[in-house]
């Protein structure tokens, strides 16, 4: 086995592990009753603090697999085969994401609800993921370092100003764009600071490329992995607090009183670190085939916990109503539900994109058979009704 396909199935474990998370995360959050959500509690607590590292995961594998894709291609620049198929994954993503806050009952009464206009995690992945190209795209051209240090300074930028433009309405735009750029109207995820951890993600990913033929990579990352985890987890906020006092500058005052984003990138350094430990025995067909099902996973479990399209899911039933002794049990089987039937689907994804297509094509040419009988049967209709008026004519002068 080659350490470029085992950088790749550590990698697809780490996803699969976030999906899975994301998918307890959002039942037991959805369900559980308000009054076992005790922040006294240590089990929930500790459930509380892992489900805040689910995104910041998910984000960075994402921003690091497209780019690790991307850039191994020998093509450069538009010939580049993958900008192309990027291109159509950033805007299907956008797509899914605003068909999955649809609802079919208010199209039919011709009225579009607000929530569909609230941006989640898909918008913002998809919008990464074009953004990633830009970027390559600006960059290929000139220095080698210049790709990857602009990554890097796009991440330290969001991540360090966020606690000045988080204040920001961005009610100069619509509101359908503010969305992207503001939880005050609904919505759950925002491309900034989020585009951070896709762009630190892009980063790592060169760097593995960059030493892939390096005799000792995954121990020299495993410990550069852990040794960042602990800087940014332990060591930053007092480094803010120290510059603070010195400087008296408040945006490292406001940093170090909700130093999340950064915190959180030190988790994913030490997830890392386990996955690429761990990385000869996470490499069953099972895990990487979850790993690379995430996006039929996620619409599998919106349509079944959020009642997608129809409005009819878990939570509009059983919302905030569980107890923890249904809710975890509830957890783990709707883990087990979503993971079989995506899996199902990625099994038989062909024959049904070709049922699909066929049946597409079929309408297609029915329609057009139809349109033609149509037209034929209005032109014959046109030239009897002309007899007739030409007949009713002459009779009048007559």
């Amino acid at each position: 086995m080659t350490v470029k396909t085992n950088r790749l199935f550590f990698v697809d474990a780490m996803r699969a592990w976030a999906i899975l998370m994301m998918l307890q995360g959002h039942f037991i959050d959805g369900l559980l009753e308000p009054a076992f959500r005790d922040l006294n509690n240590g089990a929930f607590r500790v459930w509380l603090y892992f489900r805040g590292i689910t995104a910041p995961v998910f984000f960075t594998v994402s921003g690091f697999i497209f780019t690790y894709l991307l850039v191994r291609m020998p093509q450069k620049g538009m010939d580049n085969p993958r900008v192309v198929k990027g291109i159509r994954r950033g805007l299907q993503l956008v797509f899914i994401g605003y068909l999955l806050r649809s609802n079919l009952f208010g199209l039919l009464k011709g009225e579009i609800y607000p929530s569909f206009y609230f941006v989640d995690v898909l918008h913002c992945i998809g919008l990464s993921i074009l953004t990633l190209i830009g970027i390559y795209l600006l960059t290929i051209n000139r220095k080698k370092h210049m790709f990857p240090l602009t990554l890097l300074g796009i991440t330290l930028v969001l991540f360090l100003f966020e606690p000045l433009y988080k204040q920001w309405s961005f009610s100069f735009l619509p509101e359908f764009i503010a969305n992207y750029f503001t939880k005050a109207n609904g919505s759950v995820f925002t491309i900034i600071p989020w585009l951070g951890y896709a762009t630190i993600g892009a980063f790592i990913s060169i760097l593995f490329l960059r030493f892939k033929d390096f005799k000792y990579l995954y121990p020299v990352a495993i410990a550069i992995s852990l040794g960042l985890g602990a800087v940014l987890c332990y060591a930053l906020s007092p480094t803010f607090l120290a510059i603070y006092e010195w400087t008296g500058v408040e945006l490292f005052n406001l940093l170090q009183l909700n130093n999340y984003l950064f915190i959180r990138l030190g988790n994913v350094f030490v997830v890392f670190a386990v996955f690429m430990l761990l990385r000869r025995l996470i490499n069953n067909r099972t895990i990487l085939n979850i790993g690379s099902s995430t996006l039929s996973i996620y619409v599998i479990h919106y349509m079944v916990l959020y009642g997608s399209l129809t409005g009819l899911g878990l939570y509009r039933f059983f919302h905030h109503s569980l107890t923890p002794s249904v809710v975890i049990p509830g957890a783990v089987l709707f883990m087990f539900v979503c993971t079989f039937l995506a899996l199902k689907y990625s099994q038989y994804e062909e024959s049904i994109k070709s049922s699909i297509a066929w049946a597409l094509e079929t309408a297609k040419k029915q329609a057009l058979e139809i349109k033609d009988i149509s037209f034929s049967m209005l032109k014959e209709l046109l030239s009897r009704a002309g007899l007739i008026l030409k007949r009713l004519f002459r009779t009048a002068r007559g």
